[in-house]
This record gives C-alpha cells, sequence and structure tokens, in this order.
C-alpha cells in the first residue's frame, strides 16, 4: 500500500549558494530556516528589479527514514521547483529537472539510509538565461523562483501501480471507463487488478465494476469497464465519482497497492462549429490566469489556489480558464474539478523556440504535463505550441504525438498571433488584438485567420496590452475598458463558429522591465493584484455569476466629466430588470433587451433617460413639446452639444423655431431635470429586480463618509501539510456601499495571535482599493487582523486558527 508524507516544513535555506553546502559535512545550523511554498525572494509590490529573484539557492532537509521503510520504493517528489533544480540525497546526485511549471519525481529507496537521519539538498537556479522553456528572450510576466509547491515522499510496496489513467468516453453500448497504468516492481505469480467506482452524487455506495488479470510477462495494465448509471460531468452540475484501483496478489490474495482517481465522466469534443460537452454546445467564456501573488510571487498555498478558481466561477461568473502561459497548481486543477470550470493547460514558454537541446525539453514538458494533469475532468484541450511563437513544422509534429499518444482522450491546440499558420493541432487557437475600440468588429471571422475552416477555432486572448486600465484611471477609460470587453464576449457569441474567447485577463501581474507601465505592473486584468474587483469584472459576472449583480459605470458626479456632463452611464447586471430612481421617483425601467450588446444574456445597459414623465409633470408644455425636450435633455446629457446626433438637431431646431424656446429656458431645464454645475446634488438609486422581488439596490448621491471595509475568502486558518494564508482584500467605500476610486490613502496593518503578515505593515490603497496577506506560524488559537486608516476608520478581523496535521517528516 502506498502513504505519503510531506516535507514542507523544516527547510534550510540561503541564497548565497556555493557547492560544498549540498553535501553533509557542511554546518547549516546558521541558515535560515523556511516553509514550502518558499519564494527565494519577496519583493515589493511594484518598481522592483526583476533580477532579485534571479539566483542560485540552496534548500537542504534533515529527514529520518525509518528502518522498516527498507525493501519497499520510496520516491521524492517535487511539486514545483523554479526553474532547474539538481537534487542529492546525502551528497549523491538523485536527479535533475529543467522546468519550473512541472513536477518531477525520483525515485530515492538506494540512496536512502535506513533507520538514519538524511539529507536532501537541492541546488535551484532561478536565473533566466537557463536553456530550457520559456527562457531564451523577453518575456511577458515575471518567472520567479524557488521550491514553490508542494514536496513529499511516497512510500510503495516493491510491487505498485504507475501512471494511472483513467478516462471515459460514449459508445454504441454506453458509457466506458478506460483504464491504464503500469505494474512496477518485481512479482512472482499473477496479478489481478479490481476497480470501483463510487459516485459523488447523492450518498451513492462504492461497488465494483472490474477485475482483470495481468497478462502474464508484462507489466502493462489496459482494460475497459462498465461504470453503470453515473452522473455526468458539467460546468453546472459538476459531478464527481471516486474511482479506486487495486492491484492485487493473485495468489495471497494480498492487496499490494491501491490508488483513488477522482475524476468526471463528460466526453468533450471540439467541432467545427464550436466546443461540445456531453453532446450539448457550449460557448467557451472565459479569462486567462497566471499563477503569482504580490510579494511571494508563485509561492501561496492551496487554500489561495483554489479561492482563484472560486473568484473566477462565482464571482466573474466565466465557464473557462486558460492557464496562461504553463501548467498549474494541482490545487487550482482540482479546485476547477469540483466548481466545473473548463480548463486549457498549456506547456510553458512565450514566443520564444531555442535550439534542439530547448526544444527536447520542450517535448519532454508535454510529457510531463499530460502524466501529470490527464486525470483532471476539467481539462478540455491541450495547449502544444509555444505560446504566440512562429511556425517549427517538426517541434510541433512532435509535440502533438506526444500528447496524443499520451491521452487519447483529449484534442490538441497552440496558441499563436499569426493569421493561416501551420495547423497540426485539432484547434486553430489564436490571440485575437484586433479590436481597438469603436464600432469596428470586436473579433475577427473565423475564416480570416484560420488555415482550415473546416477545423475549431478559438480566441484565446483578447483586451489586454491594446487597452491596460489601472484601478484609479479616470471614470471615462475605466468605463472604456469595460465596453471592450463587452463587445469581443458579444462578436464571439454572434458569430455562430467560434468555439468561444478567453480575455486577457484575470488580474494584472508583475512583469519584466520590458513591459507593463514602467513600474513593473502589466495592467491587463479584470481585477487587480488583490482581486479586487475593476468596473470590466462586472460584464463577465452579469453573464454568470449565481450571486445578484449590479453596478454603475459612473459615480454620477457631474464634476468628473467635461461640461459637467456625466455622459454615457451602463448599468452590469444579471437581473431581470433594473428600475432608476431620482430623488426617490422612478425615470425608468430598463431591461436586458436595451442592451445594444444583443449575443450577450446580459449586456451592458446604456442609462439613456435622466427626466422620465417630470417634464411632462412639472411643466405646462404639450405631450409633444414635453417629449420632445425630455428626448433633447437626455441627448445633450449624453454626448454634448457637439456630439448630437441629426434627430437631436432636428428638435433643437424645432424647439426655437416651433416651440419658441429660448437658450436661457433650455438651460434653465437641464439645470432642473438634469443637473448641472453649481445645482443641487442628485440621489440616484437603482433597484435590480428579479422574479419580482428587489435583490440589490446601488445608490448614488454625494459621499458624505468614509469607510474602510475588508473582506476574506475565510475566517478559518488551517495548519495542515503546510502554513495556511487568507487573502484579505480592502476597499474604501462610502455611506452606500460604493467603492471611492480616487481614494488612495495609507493603511495601517497589525496582527495578534499565531499569524504574520505577508508584505507590508503600511499600504497606500490604489483606486480605493488595496490587500494583503495572512499567514499561520504554527501554532493554534484566535487571531486577528487590525486596519486602521486615519480617515476611513478601523476594522478588526478575527480569524480562527487550528491545526490538522498532514503526515509530516
Amino acid at each position: 500500500m502506498r502513504n505519503r508524507f510531506f516535507l514542507n516544513d523544516n527547510w534550510m535555506y540561503t541564497s548565497d549558494y556555493e557547492d560544498r553546502m549540498l553535501f553533509p559535512e557542511y554546518d547549516d545550523s546558521l541558515l535560515e530556516v523556511v516553509r514550502i511554498p518558499h519564494t527565494v525572494k519577496e519583493s515589493a509590490f511594484n518598481y522592483f528589479d526583476e533580477s532579485e529573484y534571479q539566483k542560485l539557492s540552496l534548500y537542504r532537509k534533515h529527514v529520518l527514514i525509518p528502518e522498516e521503510w527498507k525493501g519497499k520504493c520510496i520516491k521524492l517528489t517535487f511539486e514545483g521547483a523554479a526553474h532547474y533544480a539538481d537534487v542529492y540525497i546525502n551528497g549523491d546526485r538523485a536527479g535533475r529537472h529543467y522546468c519550473g511549471y512541472t513536477a518531477f519525481t525520483i525515485d530515492v529507496s538506494e540512496l536512502l539510509k535506513y533507520g538514519s537521519e538524511n539529507l536532501i539538498s537541492v541546488k535551484l537556479d532561478s536565473r533566466e538565461d537557463l536553456d530550457q522553456p520559456p527562457f531564451g528572450h523577453v518575456i511577458d510576466y515575471m518567472t520567479y523562483g524557488g521550491l514553490y509547491r508542494d514536496v513529499y515522499l511516497d512510500v510503495h510496496d516493491s510491487v505498485h501501480m504507475e501512471r494511472l489513467f483513467v478516462y471515459s468516453s460514449r459508445e454504441e453500448e454506453g458509457i466506458r471507463l478506460h483504464t491504464s497504468a503500469f505494474a512496477e516492481g518485481e512479482f512472482e505469480g499473477g496479478l489481478i487488478v479490481k476497480q470501483y467506482i463510487r459516485d459523488h452524487k447523492g450518498d451513492e455506495p462504492e461497488r465494483q465494476i472490474a477485475e482483470w488479470e495481468v497478462p502474464a510477462g508484462t507489466s502493462a495494465i489496459a482494460f475497459d469497464s462498465d461504470p453503470g448509471e453515473v452522473s455526468l460531468w458539467y460546468p453546472e452540475t459538476p459531478f464527481l465519482v471516486d474511482v479506486r484501483t487495486e492491484l492485487i496478489d493473485a495468489g495471497s490474495g494480498k492487496v499490494l497497492d491501491e490508488e483513488t482517481i477522482v475524476t468526471g465522466v463528460r466526453f468533450a469534443e471540439w467541432r467545427t462549429d464550436g466546443f461540445y460537452l456531453n453532446g450539448e454546445k457550449y460557448l467557451i467564456r472565459g479569462l486567462n490566469r497566471h499563477q503569482s501573488f504580490p510579494y511571494v510571487g508563485y509561492a501561496m498555498p492551496d487554500s489561495l489556489q483554489k479561492e482563484d478558481a472560486r473568484i473566477l466561477k462565482d464571482e466573474l461568473g466565466v465557464n473557462a480558464v486558460r492557464t496562461s502561459h504553463y501548467p498549474q497548481s494541482h490545487a487550482f486543477i482540482s479546485q476547477c474539478d469540483k466548481l466545473g470550470l473548463l480548463v486549457f493547460m498549456e506547456i510553458p514558454g512565450w514566443q520564444h523556440i531555442g535550439g534542439e537541446e530547448w526544444k527536447e525539453q520542450a517535448v519532454a514538458n508535454v510529457s510531463d504535463m499530460v502524466l501529470q494533469y490527464r486525470n483532471h475532468p476539467s481539462i478540455v484541450l491541450w495547449g502544444v505550441r509555444i505560446n504566440e511563437s512562429g511556425d517549427d513544422h517538426d517541434l510541433y509534429v512532435k509535440t502533438n504525438d506526444c500528447a496524443r499518444s499520451l491521452d487519447p482522450s483529449r484534442q490538441t491546440g497552440g496558441v499563436r498571433c499569426s493569421k493561416k499558420s501551420e495547423l497540426l493541432e485539432d484547434v486553430y487557437t489564436y490571440n485575437d488584438f484586433s479590436y481597438t475600440g469603436g464600432k469596428t468588429d470586436g473579433c475577427a471571422s473565423k475564416k480570416s485567420i484560420t488555415s482550415d475552416v473546416t477545423k475549431p477555432y478559438l480566441v484565446t486572448e483578447y483586451g489586454g496590452h491594446i487597452f491596460p486600465t489601472k484601478s484609479y484611471d479616470d471614470e471615462a477609460h475605466r468605463t472604456e475598458h469595460s465596453l471592450r470587453h463587452a463587445k469581443v464576449l458579444s462578436d464571439v457569441a454572434a458569430s455562430g463558429d467560434i468555439a468561444g474567447s478567453f480575455g486577457w485577463c484575470m488580474f494584472d501581474y508583475n512583469t519584466h522591465k520590458d513591459f507593463g507601465s514602467g513600474d513593473r505592473i502589466c495592467y491587463h486584468g479584470v481585477l487587480d493584484m488583490f482581486r479586487n474587483h475593476k468596473l470590466a469584472s462586472y460584464v463577465y459576472a452579469s453573464q454568470g455569476s449565481p450571486d445578484p449583480v449590479l453596478e454603475l459605470s459612473s459615480s454620477m458626479d457631474i464634476g468628473e466629466h467635461p461640461e459637467s456632463r456625466v455622459g454615457e452611464v451602463w448599468i452590469y447586471t444579471n437581473a431581470d430588470s433594473v428600475k432608476m430612481y431620482k430623488n426617490d421617483i422612478l425615470v425608468k425601467e430598463y431591461f436586458p433587451s436595451d442592451s445594444p450588446y444583443s449575443y450577450l444574456p446580459h449586456g451592458p445597459i446604456l442609462v439613456d433617460d435622466y427626466v422620465g414623465d417630470s417634464v411632462r409633470k412639472g411643466e405646462d408644455f404639450t405631450p409633444a413639446q414635453a417629449e420632445d425636450v425630455k428626448y433633447l435633455l437626455n441627448q445633450y446629457s449624453l454626448y454634448g452639444m457637439d456630439n448630437l446626433g441629426p434627430k437631436a438637431k432636428a428638435i433643437a431646431a424645432k424647439c426655437l423655431t416651433v416651440y419658441r424656446m429660448t437658450m436661457d429656458e433650455a438651460y434653465q431645464l437641464y439645470g432642473k431635470y438634469i443637473g448641472n454645475w453649481g445645482g443641487e446634488a442628485v440621489q440616484y438609486r437603482f433597484d435590480a429586480i428579479k422574479d419580482g422581488e428587489v435583490v440589490k439596490s446601488v445608490v448614488k448621491e454625494s459621499v458624505r463618509e468614509v469607510r474602510i471595509v475588508a473582506e476574506s475568502y475565510t475566517t478559518e486558518l488551517i495548519e495542515g501539510k503546510t502554513y495556511d494564508v487568507a487573502a484579505v482584500r480592502i476597499r474604501a467605500e462610502d455611506q452606500n456601499g460604493n467603492l471611492l476610486p480616487y481614494f488612495n490613502e495609507p493603511v495601517l496593518l497589525r496582527t495578534e495571535g499565531p499569524v504574520k503578515l505577508i508584505g507590508p505593515s503600511a499600504i497606500s490603497l490604489k483606486g480605493g482599493m488595496g490587500g494583503t496577506y495572512l499567514r499561520t506560524t504554527g501554532g493554534e488559537g484566535e487571531a486577528m487582523l487590525q486596519i486602521v486608516s486615519v480617515q476611513g476608520g478601523e476594522v478588526r478581523m478575527p480569524f480562527d486558527v487550528k491545526i490538522d496535521r498532514a503526515p509530516q517528516m
């Protein structure tokens, strides 16, 4: 049987690497004690030099190996070591790995001293001049360094299974499960494999579905089974199943090994006209995700990886994510399995293709990626090209062949930024940055891009660097950012033959000096780096979030805009309708059908009426004159005098000639019914209606109070296989809960109890938003985060820290 022991605690670390430190004779008592995940350098939020994390580092850990493990198979796994790792056991080289984004496993059985203390030492190279993907040229993201994912020992009996793979297909006779593996180790006599399944839906008991005899003289395991009645995996209902496989000694009946794979039964297919899951067509509506966080780069525990998946699914309402531009944490992908997020996973790389050894490593990365992640039902496409690279026929024949040979259940894609390039993959995946605003098409047509229109086509990036947007940009810029996302989403949906799209990107991220806004940040996200929402995020949330969504593009403050006109104000909502009130008087009710983004279920809606019945009721006008004046006032508020359309200009002339109105009268009417510089401030209220009930309200009025508000996805932190972290998002809000986008004041952070801060204890909000991270320190009990703002007051956030240790060494 197999057991796992985590090695995440009590590593000795230094960034002043010397070769002699690899060996047992070196005295490591003065080195820094660290826990995994670990970054070789904590960075500033911005304006830091990427050379800071590019270095040679040393990690050492002392492990007592029990005598009773002798004769077993002991395997050491590093799930993420950025970027070249050279591993030694007791001073002897055990293995090397040339990729910072895939795991590697070393059989250390023959290198260990049983009943004694052993030394694991790792020389880690995080320099970006390595001859391996993604390096070799500039890269538009920080690559960081460190042992940033779990490290563990797996202890097996000498005979055990490796590379267990279970996938489903739909045959004429019904659903079939296909299983493959290898029996590893020396064995005499026969082996039998038994398989069991348990459906997570309801409280179904486990039931046996297969018994198979391993043919004599072979170690290969390969059989099909009938799972019986089982729930299918859908994004809306992501039912999972446990498939437990036993390897049994046929003579004694002893179970030598067992492994349970948590997977989903589903059938994914990319066709000419789009993506199909279980025979149903799905429009991909996703975002790209980097795996980075402020201060520590990649080094965050499982809890925050899972939280990103939750944000994507629940807060942003997307149905898919692309792991740009490398394989990401199993914790993140497993949460995608659980929540029902479709995943496009790709190999490491960014534009550059190196020499022959570099290419060999790229193929090896495909192999590692597929073998390590292929049991995840959420993954529906393998990315087997270097992102945005040119054609390389020989290389991409190999990467495609590799993926298909290891996983016959999934198709391949490869992200490019060139039209009509050679298509060796199953899906033409393309970064379409053609939309630059205005009334042009939001995306290029399939036939103008693909080299084979009979093949599926997927847009893998849009937006991003075409219109970078900070949370503290002016209102007009933030609004334009949101509408550009809406335009692309709508036009992709309208195409009918584009499988969907992934926007660039989920959140802002640190980048190299060659990119970004000069402060080492690419402001390309619909969230900021702390995962606070920018305006564009509500475009996505309106389409799929399970929670009520209602947001306005404007604070309704006339002084923010030229000519003291509010201009175009947009409603983002997933409600059945939104009622707009002005000083508690109903002005208009808006419906999804009012959106110009007609191919979205809930596109942004333009507020085009600030008057309602007020002119008709408040002035001695004929019905026709009241309607004309109302139209003209609203048009002027939206577009100004110089940009009035033909209809508005005709009505303006009619008001002057037919109704004999003067310009002074028009000015007075505008001030009375719309609002003007120096006039009395107005209160607006927007009520989101769902099934006849008000589910959310937004009130816009003059700010009378500043409040600091903080939220965390959890108030319970658990010391398990390593430390835990809570992500805390901080906002400055007015008395009605509206974000204050120009509140950029300092905030002080203090902790109490068995926790500490990641990052500084004093921060400045940016665009009225910020964040921090609370990390456990090994103890348990009550903890507190205190957030203090001179103007916004004080917030005290309690946390409960518990200990629930996984097996550790």
